[in-house]
């Protein structure tokens, strides 16, 4: 209460309630900030709330196709988050429209000399295939055309409790007797979640150089298959390990495309798996060495990054045969 009362700052978060979210306003919240998460559906944000003492966080609808409800979630506030992002597009939540657009709106909207922090994606580029890795770029470009002191983030793959990463591959490994795997050889370099909601947090304190874009990613790059390797290990299954050539990937995308839009949507997640994807796996997911030579990283921000070793064995443990309860004990 005491740092609230010391730093009455107001900080809207687009995309508060989401996976990285709530690490953003719980590093935002443990600052003293005041905070205001504006989001689609607020009764499904309430989770936040604990996060902070009593009125620092408030949750308001916001839906970024409607310039009214943009204005009135920056209505009187002091720094701007964009968290805004999906990773499949459903009937009218299309990737142009939620990241490219709705960041340009919420550009529009800020502002100008009013601190941005906008958080994108490692892959992001102008002339991807992926409808999803362009939609990325197009925002960052929205953003920075209106405000070229914005500070824009692009994470690797993310991780932590509950996300959409180690938590999939655990459920595959636990229905399926056999893993096939788009994408075995690409690489990636996984970034904790409460690292990359530090270094938002520390562009809001302004101890950031704004007008750059900073690359985040994890002490390890690993190929996918040994990223797989590693949940079956703490998972303590066996499961074989089948890579499938990019070819068969999309005719298989394409039918549980077609499988997912038959059912409504209603394709356990873990199992979906869109044209779009596969072409992303195409890529490698890892920090550029431009942005290592310029310092545009986590080191970069004086920020040490977490060990796959260190957070994620403690949120796979309930996928083993007998659940977080059975260890393995030196005999």
């Amino acid at each position: 209460m005491d740092a609230m009362r010391q730093s009455p700052k107001l900080v809207t978060v687009f995309g508060g309630s989401g996976f990285l979210g709530r690490h953003v306003v719980r590093s935002l919240a443990r600052r003293g900030y005041r905070i205001r998460v504006a989001v689609r559906r607020p009764n499904l944000g309430f989770f936040l709330q604990p996060l902070g003492v009593v009125g620092q966080i408030q949750l308001v609808q916001a839906n970024l196709r409607y310039e009214d409800s943009i204005a009135r979630a920056l209505d009187r506030v002091d720094a701007v988050v964009n968290l805004v992002g999906i990773l499949q597009e459903t009937g009218r939540q299309t990737f142009a429209e939620v990241q490219a657009r709705g960041a340009e709106a919420i550009a529009a909207a800020v502002p100008a000399g009013m601190p941005i922090v906008h958080v994108s994606a490692l892959g992001a580029d102008a002339e991807s295939g992926s409808d999803y890795a362009r939609s990325k770029a197009a925002a960052e470009s929205a953003v920075m055309a209106v405000h070229p002191d914005a500070v824009v983030f692009r994470p690797s793959v993310i991780f932590g409790q509950g996300d959409s990463f180690f938590n999939r591959f655990a459920s595959l490994a636990r229905a399926l007797p056999v893993l096939p795997l788009v994408g075995a050889e690409t690489r990636f370099q996984p970034a904790f979640a409460g690292d990359v909601s530090e270094a938002v947090a520390r562009a809001i304190d302004g101890a950031v150089p704004a007008g750059r874009v900073f690359e985040l990613g994890g002490p390890e790059i690993l190929t996918l298959r040994q990223l797989v390797e590693y949940v079956l290990k703490v998972t303590e299954r066996s499961r074989p390990i089948v890579p499938l050539p990019f070819g068969i990937a999309r005719l298989q995308a394409r039918a549980l495309e077609i499988a997912d839009a038959l059912t409504l949507g209603m394709l356990p997640d873990a199992i979906k798996l869109t044209r779009d994807q596969v072409t992303l796996l195409e890529t490698d997911n890892v920090v550029s060495e431009a942005a290592t030579k310029e310092r545009r990283t986590f080191e970069g921000l004086d920020i040490r990054p977490t060990a796959l070793e260190a957070i994620v064995p403690a949120y796979l443990t309930r996928f083993r045969k007998t659940g977080q309860f059975e260890v393995d004990r030196p005999a």
